[in-house]
Protein backbone atom coordinates (compact mmCIF):
# COMPACT_ATOMS: atom_id res chain seq x y z
CA UNK A 1 0.00 0.00 0.00
CA UNK A 2 1.25 3.28 -0.64
CA UNK A 3 2.03 6.14 1.30
CA UNK A 4 -0.71 9.16 0.91
CA UNK A 5 0.59 12.43 0.06
CA UNK A 6 0.68 15.99 0.77
CA UNK A 7 -0.76 18.95 -1.71
CA UNK A 8 1.64 21.50 -2.27
CA UNK A 9 0.26 24.80 -1.10
CA UNK A 10 1.28 28.18 -2.04
CA UNK A 11 2.47 30.06 0.68
CA UNK A 12 0.33 32.97 1.33
CA UNK A 13 -0.27 35.47 4.50
CA UNK A 14 -4.28 34.36 4.94
CA UNK A 15 -3.15 30.28 4.00
CA UNK A 16 -0.59 30.53 6.94
CA UNK A 17 -2.03 32.63 9.72
CA UNK A 18 -2.72 29.95 12.10
CA UNK A 19 0.74 28.94 11.70
CA UNK A 20 2.32 31.98 12.26
CA UNK A 21 3.63 34.57 9.97
CA UNK A 22 4.65 34.68 6.56
CA UNK A 23 7.87 37.20 6.76
CA UNK A 24 8.29 39.14 3.07
CA UNK A 25 8.40 42.30 1.51
CA UNK A 26 4.96 43.31 -0.17
CA UNK A 27 2.97 46.65 -0.25
CA UNK A 28 0.31 44.72 2.00
CA UNK A 29 2.32 45.18 5.00
CA UNK A 30 3.53 47.98 6.61
CA UNK A 31 6.20 49.87 5.33
CA UNK A 32 7.87 53.05 5.13
CA UNK A 33 10.74 54.92 3.35
CA UNK A 34 14.03 55.43 6.05
CA UNK A 35 17.37 57.09 5.85
CA UNK A 36 16.94 60.23 3.86
CA UNK A 37 14.82 58.25 0.76
CA UNK A 38 17.18 55.80 0.26
CA UNK A 39 15.79 52.63 2.08
CA UNK A 40 12.08 50.71 2.51
CA UNK A 41 11.47 49.65 5.55
CA UNK A 42 9.08 46.60 5.90
CA UNK A 43 8.23 47.05 9.42
CA UNK A 44 7.09 44.62 12.00
CA UNK A 45 6.82 41.74 10.11
CA UNK A 46 6.73 38.02 12.94
CA UNK A 47 5.77 38.21 16.10
CA UNK A 48 8.63 36.92 17.33
CA UNK A 49 8.21 35.14 21.02
CA UNK A 50 11.52 34.74 22.90
CA UNK A 51 9.12 33.03 26.45
CA UNK A 52 9.04 33.35 29.55
CA UNK A 53 12.50 33.69 30.76
CA UNK A 54 13.88 33.10 27.30
CA UNK A 55 16.44 35.72 25.17
CA UNK A 56 15.91 36.02 21.00
CA UNK A 57 18.54 34.93 19.63
CA UNK A 58 19.83 34.72 15.90
CA UNK A 59 21.62 31.86 13.88
CA UNK A 60 22.31 30.48 10.68
CA UNK A 61 21.26 26.86 9.70
CA UNK A 62 22.66 25.70 6.95
CA UNK A 63 20.18 22.86 5.57
CA UNK A 64 21.29 20.39 3.09
CA UNK A 65 19.10 19.24 0.30
CA UNK A 66 15.89 17.19 0.55
CA UNK A 67 14.99 14.63 -2.36
CA UNK A 68 11.47 14.19 -3.37
CA UNK A 69 9.63 12.16 -3.07
CA UNK A 70 10.20 12.58 0.51
CA UNK A 71 8.50 10.93 4.05
CA UNK A 72 7.54 12.77 6.11
CA UNK A 73 7.46 10.87 9.66
CA UNK A 74 8.10 12.99 12.21
CA UNK A 75 7.63 16.40 13.49
CA UNK A 76 8.23 18.88 16.05
CA UNK A 77 7.59 21.83 18.37
CA UNK A 78 8.68 24.60 20.87
CA UNK A 79 6.11 24.69 23.49
CA UNK A 80 7.66 28.01 24.89
CA UNK A 81 8.74 30.39 21.90
CA UNK A 82 8.15 30.96 17.71
CA UNK A 83 11.22 30.15 15.32
CA UNK A 84 11.56 32.60 12.72
CA UNK A 85 13.13 31.18 9.50
CA UNK A 86 14.58 33.64 6.70
CA UNK A 87 16.56 31.86 3.49
CA UNK A 88 20.19 33.70 2.84
CA UNK A 89 20.36 32.23 -0.86
CA UNK A 90 16.78 33.48 -2.85
CA UNK A 91 16.39 29.64 -3.35
CA UNK A 92 12.47 27.84 -2.99
CA UNK A 93 12.17 25.25 0.10
CA UNK A 94 8.81 23.71 1.31
CA UNK A 95 7.50 24.16 4.97
CA UNK A 96 5.09 21.07 6.67
CA UNK A 97 3.12 22.53 9.67
CA UNK A 98 -0.05 21.22 11.76
CA UNK A 99 -2.16 23.39 14.28
CA UNK A 100 -0.10 23.82 17.98
CA UNK A 101 -1.54 21.73 20.68
CA UNK A 102 -2.26 17.73 21.00
CA UNK A 103 0.44 15.80 18.58
CA UNK A 104 -0.89 15.97 15.49
CA UNK A 105 -2.29 12.87 12.99
CA UNK A 106 -1.41 12.75 9.35
CA UNK A 107 -4.57 14.45 8.26
CA UNK A 108 -3.47 17.54 10.31
CA UNK A 109 -0.62 17.72 7.99
CA UNK A 110 -0.41 21.47 4.95
CA UNK A 111 2.42 21.76 2.87
CA UNK A 112 3.24 25.34 1.65
CA UNK A 113 6.24 25.85 -1.01
CA UNK A 114 7.80 28.97 -0.10
CA UNK A 115 9.54 31.40 -2.50
CA UNK A 116 12.87 31.98 -1.76
CA UNK A 117 12.08 35.77 -0.71
CA UNK A 118 9.64 34.59 2.02
CA UNK A 119 10.36 33.36 5.48
CA UNK A 120 7.84 31.79 7.62
CA UNK A 121 7.78 32.35 11.99
CA UNK A 122 6.54 29.37 13.60
CA UNK A 123 4.08 30.49 16.46
CA UNK A 124 4.48 29.06 19.94
CA UNK A 125 3.81 25.36 20.07
CA UNK A 126 3.19 25.17 16.15
CA UNK A 127 4.35 21.80 14.89
CA UNK A 128 6.33 21.55 12.00
CA UNK A 129 8.51 19.47 9.71
CA UNK A 130 12.68 20.24 10.65
CA UNK A 131 14.06 22.62 7.72
CA UNK A 132 13.34 21.04 4.04
CA UNK A 133 15.60 22.78 1.30
CA UNK A 134 15.13 22.27 -2.06
CA UNK A 135 17.83 21.73 -5.10
CA UNK A 136 21.32 22.61 -3.28
CA UNK A 137 23.00 23.19 0.53
CA UNK A 138 20.69 26.29 1.77
CA UNK A 139 21.52 28.79 4.52
CA UNK A 140 18.78 30.47 6.71
CA UNK A 141 18.91 33.30 9.42
CA UNK A 142 16.85 31.29 11.95
CA UNK A 143 15.96 33.67 15.10
CA UNK A 144 14.52 31.65 18.06
CA UNK A 145 14.86 30.97 21.52
CA UNK A 146 17.79 30.54 24.20
CA UNK A 147 16.96 30.07 27.91
CA UNK A 148 15.98 27.88 30.43
CA UNK A 149 13.92 24.45 30.03
CA UNK A 150 13.21 22.43 27.39
CA UNK A 151 11.76 24.24 24.29
CA UNK A 152 11.89 20.95 21.64
CA UNK A 153 9.06 18.25 21.87
CA UNK A 154 9.91 15.67 19.05
CA UNK A 155 6.84 13.07 17.70
CA UNK A 156 6.78 10.70 15.32
CA UNK A 157 3.59 10.48 13.24
CA UNK A 158 1.48 7.60 13.72
CA UNK A 159 1.00 7.48 10.15
CA UNK A 160 3.77 9.01 7.80
CA UNK A 161 2.89 11.35 4.05
CA UNK A 162 4.46 11.59 0.97
CA UNK A 163 5.93 15.06 -0.40
CA UNK A 164 6.06 13.95 -4.14
CA UNK A 165 7.80 15.88 -7.06
CA UNK A 166 5.88 18.92 -8.23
Amino acid sequence: MSTPYLTVETLTQAGFASFGDVIEATDDVNHFTINDGNTERYHDLANIEPGEQGKAIVSIFRGQPRTLPFTVSMMERHPRASQAFIPLNGRPYLVVVAPAGDPPGPNDLRLFLCRGDQGVNYAKGVWHHPLLALEDVADFLVIDRSGPGDNCDVITLTESRQILPF
